[in-house]
């Protein structure tokens, strides 16, 4: 048997917009940050720099 659940309330809705919406900024800023940001935010040193850099090998992201 399957389990459905519909949400009866406008509060479960509006919930699941919210966190829909904040799970998709977040994916957006991790993206920026690995994909375009090339250490003009992340000024903690050559750390952040080499892990975001690998980060945008792994995604096929072209960098160089």
């Amino acid at each position: 048997m399957a389990i459905v659940h519909s949400p009866g309330r406008t509060g479960d809705a509006l919930t699941a917009l919210l966190v829909s919406a904040a799970v998709v900024l977040f994916a957006l800023l991790t993206l920026y940050l690995v994909g375009f940001d090339q250490g003009a935010i992340s000024r903690s040193g050559m750390f952040m720099h080499e892990l975001m850099h690998d980060g945008r090998h792994l995604l096929g992201v072209p960098c160089h």
